[in-house]
């Protein structure tokens, strides 16, 4: 975990003038190494609900406020004393010889175990975080990520866990800038008032982004999550504390009574709060409120010789070896252990760590944090600013084995350059590959006849797969590349239109990407039977009247969704359509096949009362293992084949269409049901006809969509009578 406690002092013959030794600093004779053992204790949690229990422990929001504590503190101590220079670039490279080297280990391991033990099909999300991980903007990629429904599927990363330490090297540059610009203009002018200046303007920032992380964490939680202004407030609360914490006057009785609470709240977190869903917002003050009252509760007024050494039970106990020692291998434990769990998962094929794969993740990923610390991390951050102005002297031997070597700089930064180089020239080589792509609009019907060697029993040549595995994550619907569907962030009511845009008649193609993928062959159709299709889209959004909907697949509410539909409705009523094109069902999530939600029957009540009509669509198939979405392009990377990578077909869908239950109740709605154009009478497999059906796990490829024209198109004209 990118966290900071004060820097070791390297071991010398010679003496540096310094400032006067304050609490918490191991000058002062007063280290505090109970928070050691606190972060010691929260890398545990994380590592074990990550592990076993696959939930967020509030670890990581423990690691974020300490972080600010020390950090925050030192850079303020050293900005209100006046003999100290402030210098952001020293802080900068300190920051860089404490951070990187262990960080770039582990992406270079990863990197390895990438390439052998997962598909091609997911390198380029791996280039992608490795470069967003050193470049300290993970967080952003991951936001980026959950917010685009295309993305989904490359939620769960071996980098993934990486967030929040680019959340941490944000703030640490904003508040190190922050507190040099003050200290240069006003430390003079202002003197001692300086620290109640900087205690106004971080109370001010930490109110501020608490309170933008609940608007956000209401408005999308997802991106919330990832979100460096709706964190920031618990790193600002950390520092914060770091400048009031000298001032701290409480009874010994007091501090055990809170102590004993905030660490009981740190340990039962994860089990009684849904960080993954809550965080970061209000529930978040647990966590975070506790390790305040952690760092309080063993608070001293810094050189009073009669209260150094007096901390509460639990303090003590976190500040014995053990929970120094873990806390000290904390942030390479927390570099480690995420990528192992996801590596293992991924090669053994598990959706879940057993006890005894746990446990030796746990191992493996606890002897190569030691080492990480001890040959890595260690040697490469002794000399540090303090030690760079004292006078050249001969030290001894074993100091001189433990500053930092010309070797090993020297590897850590050709790791870092070759995988800075090897993740560019990946990307290039997708997009090399994907610029192909732009022919599959033009491949022959005869030698890639798609859905046509279901319906039509066309003729079916030996030829490669199109879209390729790495072409198919970009053959997507028109209104996708035409930003015509609104995303998970934008509420707004997006109109574009195609087909035969000078038509008289009119389909309006509404709801999620489910109805949105079929606007290929609507387009088509539209052009050839001189009618035009206007479309109102939203990602994840199918038409229905759910007040609290959920994203399918993570289930995270959706609010917003719920706003667009009503205005949708309204606006298909004012606009009336000859037709709404729109799905009509969706998988089931308890039990094989396929269901017409009842959240529906509002929508299709609204429609027959304005007297508007319904070309109501089958929904895909959606392909899924062991209960977890499965990508048709990995699969198939992974050595899968049609079939294997495929669906039994009563595992996906009813004998039976159940939007035939509701004709007599609703005579608007016109059933359209292209299932025996995806999916053979037992089996839907992914590859039909030389062609990949799906991009992802449950979309149908924009070339798979060309081939279903002809018999959409027979379809939709017994349903209207216009052709």
């Amino acid at each position: 975990m990118m966290f900071l406690t004060p820097p070791r002092a390297a071991p010398a013959t010679v003496s540096v003038p310094v400032s006067a030794p304050t609490m918490g600093t191991r000058k002062a004779g007063f280290y505090r190494h109970d928070l050691d053992g606190l972060r010691g204790v929260a890398i545990a949690l994380v590592a074990v609900f990550h592990i076993w229990f696959g939930r967020v422990s509030g670890g990581v929001d423990v690691f974020l406020v300490l972080s600010g504590f020390f950090f925050g503190g030192r850079l303020l101590r050293n900005a209100l004393n006046p003999a100290m220079s402030l210098s952001p670039g020293r802080e900068v490279v300190r920051l860089v010889r404490r951070l990187l080297p262990a960080l770039v280990v582990v992406l270079a391991a990863s990197a390895v175990l990438t390439i052998l033990v997962q598909p091609e099909t997911r390198w380029e999300t791996f280039a992608d975080q490795s470069l967003a991980s050193l470049g300290y903007y993970q967080n952003w990629e991951l936001a980026d990520t959950a917010s685009n429904y295309l993305r989904a599927g490359e939620a769960v990363s071996p980098l993934q866990h990486i967030w929040s330490m680019s959340v941490q090297g944000q703030f640490y540059i904003g508040l190190l800038l922050l507190v040099a610009l003050l200290a240069a203009g006003l430390r003079k002018p202002l003197g001692k008032r300086l620290r109640v200046l900087y205690i106004t303007v971080l109370t001010a920032l930490t109110i501020a982004s608490f309170v933008f992380a609940i608007f956000a964490h209401q408005a999308n939680q997802a991106t919330a999550y990832y979100n460096t202004f709706a964190r920031a407030w618990e790193l600002l609360l950390g520092a914060l504390v770091g400048a009031l914490v000298p001032y701290v006057r409480w009874p010994m009785w007091l501090r055990t009574v809170v102590a004993t609470v905030a660490l009981a709240a740190i340990l039962s977190c994860g089990a009684l709060i849904d960080g993954v869903a809550e965080f970061p917002g209000p529930w978040a003050l647990v966590p975070v409120g506790a390790t305040v009252l952690m760092i309080l509760a063993a608070a001293n007024r810094q050189g009073d010789p009669r209260t150094r050494d007096k901390m509460p039970l639990p303090n003590r106990i976190l500040a014995i070896g053990p929970f120094v020692t873990l806390g000290a291998m904390a942030y390479s434990l927390y570099l480690w252990h995420w990528p192992l769990l996801i590596f293992w998962l991924s090669f053994s094929g598990h959706p879940h760590a057993t006890f005894l794969d746990g446990a030796g993740i746990l191992a493996v990923s606890g002897l190569l944090a030691y080492l990480t610390m001890r040959f890595v991390e260690e040697p490469l951050r002794y000399r540090g600013p303090a030690q760079a102005t004292a006078p050249v002297v001969r030290l001894p031997w074993r100091t001189r084995l433990r500053r930092p070597t010309i070797a090993l700089g020297s590897v850590v930064a050709l790791l870092g350059v070759a995988l800075t180089a090897t993740s560019f020239t990946w990307r290039e080589h997708v997009t090399v590959q994907r610029a192909s792509g732009k022919e599959l609009s033009g491949l022959s019907s005869r030698d890639y006849p798609g859905a046509r060697a279901l319906i039509n029993q066309a003729r079916v040549p030996k030829l490669p797969m199109r879209p390729t595995v790495l072409e198919a994550k970009n053959d997507l619907p028109e209104t996708t590349e035409d930003g015509c569907i609104s995303d998970f962030n934008n509420g707004s009511l997006i109109n574009c239109t195609y087909g035969d845009k000078d038509a008289v008649r009119t389909i309006a193609l509404a709801g999620g990407s489910h109805a949105e993928h079929w606007i290929t062959a609507l387009d088509l159709l539209g052009r050839m039977k001189h009618f035009k299709v206007v479309t109102y889209l939203k990602m994840g959004c199918p038409l229905s009247t759910e007040e609290v909907p959920l994203i399918m697949g993570n289930n995270a509410a959706y609010p917003q969704c719920h706003e667009w539909v009503n205005q949708t409705m309204d606006k298909l009523v004012a606009d009336r359509p000859d037709y709404v094109f729109t799905t009509s069902t969706r998988p089931w999530n308890i039990k094989p096949g396929d269901v017409m939600p009842g959240s529906y029957i509002g929508i299709w009540q609204k429609f027959a009362d304005n007297n508007i009509p319904v070309l109501a669509m089958r929904d895909t198939p959606w392909l899924v293992k062991d209960g977890r979405p499965s990508e048709a392009a990995d699969c198939l990377a992974d050595g899968g084949s049609a079939v294997s990578c495929g669906m039994k077909r009563s595992d996906v869908l009813q004998d039976r269409n159940p939007t035939l239950d509701f004709i007599a109740q609703f005579p608007n709605l016109k059933p359209l049901d292209m299932t025996d154009a995806v999916c053979r009478p037992d089996y839907c497999r992914v590859i039909e006809g030389n062609v990949l059906l799906y991009h992802d796990s449950h979309h149908f490829s924009a070339t798979y969509m060309r081939t279903m024209t002809n018999e959409l198109g027979r379809q939709i004209g017994a349903a209207t009578g216009w052709w």
